[in-house]
């Protein structure tokens, strides 16, 4: 699973690169006395290998800017630009272009990060996310096999203690069912075009697509508010104690049958916690751009701050770029969308087998509420004994009724 990860990033960096501004490897010099500064077939041939080149020749080649201020003042050959010079300013934003109407979005007419975000998109964004899901299921299938369900060791009790309350499981549940569904939608749009559309045909796609998103932006909202409610009640028992470190050391008895001690959350629900909160913040935060761009950029800032403290430049990446469009923001925002749901949907996979099929009497605790006092001392001895002596000492301080 790390290497899907580390694959993902170095991915989204390919990405950034496409789109880089500026970059501290030595752009390819080419030699156009021959064309008079016009490009080359070398330029050409560059650009092709994904070489850097220094594109200032044509950038800057822009015509009188007293006289081609704007493209209101192009017509045809007339005025100080020609047409390519006027094609030039659209397509590296220095046209001077005022819209009526469609507001910022509309006064940018040509940007160059579409196509990288694209090929990153149907090309490694798939590949890689896909890979890692079916890798995560296939996984799971192995481990059962070879595992099997983990019993409750000795027969039940019969003795049931509380494990979740109503409002903990109500918000369990909203946060796992708004998360399959807005994962299902996610994938029907990454993945439609390429396999629903072939098989199904373009109209039934067109439907999903449609009402998918609609419902992904509608769920989006039920999906933060829970994150925020489970963040609040759980996260003073998912903080890290040395506990923690026994369950790790005997690998939370599941391999093996030694089942250590531990409170309310083991130190694997802990990493299912956290992951759940920072992986689930940083996808609520990167949608919310994606539904507010102009209002929410994130990653001009973002790039500017990673600038300059010197980490892209630590890992290869260059300079950042620190001035994006709305669009480029956008496509940045919807790759990392994408990435931190990938990596999320193959944990929670995980969580949801242990939770079902994985283990014994695992899913009485989010379904009723209610487990065996067997189970819970198998795998939450320490917070039986606490709740068993909560329940003596208010069994101890009540008045006897007269």
């Amino acid at each position: 699973m790390l290497r899907m990860v580390f694959a993902f990033v170095l991915q989204l960096g390919l990405l950034v690169g496409a789109v880089q501004a500026q970059d501290t490897t030595a752009p390819v010099e080419v030699d156009r006395s021959a064309t008079g500064g016009a490009q080359t077939l070398e330029d050409i041939l560059a650009r092709q290998r994904g070489e850097k080149l220094d594109d200032s020749f044509r950038r800057n080649a822009t015509g009188d800017p007293d006289i081609a201020a704007g493209i209101t003042q192009q017509l045809g050959t007339l005025g100080g630009a020609s047409d390519a010079e006027v094609w030039r300013q659209l397509r590296y934003g220095s046209a001077d272009v005022t819209v009526s109407s469609g507001g910022e979005v509309a006064s940018v007419l040509m940007q160059d990060g579409g196509m990288p975000w694209l090929t990153f998109r149907d090309g490694p964004l798939r590949q890689y996310g896909g890979w890692l899901l079916l890798g995560t299921l296939g996984a799971l299938v192995v481990f059962y096999v070879l595992r099997g369900r983990i019993p409750v060791d000795g027969e039940m009790t019969g003795r049931t203690v509380t494990r979740f309350k109503f409002i903990e499981r109500m918000a369990h549940w909203t946060l796992a069912g708004s998360f399959i569904i807005l994962g299902v939608t996610g994938l029907l749009t990454l993945f439609g075009r390429a396999f629903i559309a072939p098989y199904l045909g373009k109209d039934i796609n067109s439907f999903l697509l449609i009402y998918g998103k609609w419902l992904h932006n509608s769920v989006a909202w039920a999906f933060m508010v829970a994150l925020v409610l489970v963040f609040v009640m759980w996260v003073v028992h998912n903080i890290p104690n040395r506990t923690d470190l026994v369950w790790i050391r005997q690998f939370g008895g599941i391999i093996g049958n030694k089942h250590p001690p531990a409170k309310k959350f083991n130190a694997g629900q802990k990493v299912i916690f956290w992951s759940v909160i920072l992986f689930g913040a940083s996808i609520s935060v990167s949608g919310l751009s994606l539904l507010f761009p102009y209002e929410l950029p994130l990653f001009a800032k973002t790039f500017a701050v990673l600038n300059d403290i010197g980490i892209p430049q630590w890992i290869g990446f260059g300079t950042l770029p620190e001035q994006l469009s709305p669009q480029e923001e956008m496509q940045f925002a919807q790759a990392w969308h994408a990435i931190m749901a990938f990596v999320l949907m193959a944990i929670i996979i995980a969580h949801i087998y242990i939770g079902s099929v994985g283990m014994e009497g695992a899913y009485d605790a989010m379904g009723s509420g209610e487990v065996d006092e067997a189970w819970a001392h198998q795998h939450h001895s320490i917070w039986l004994e606490e709740e068993k002596a909560k329940a003596a000492g208010s069994a101890k301080g009540a008045t006897p009724a007269e």
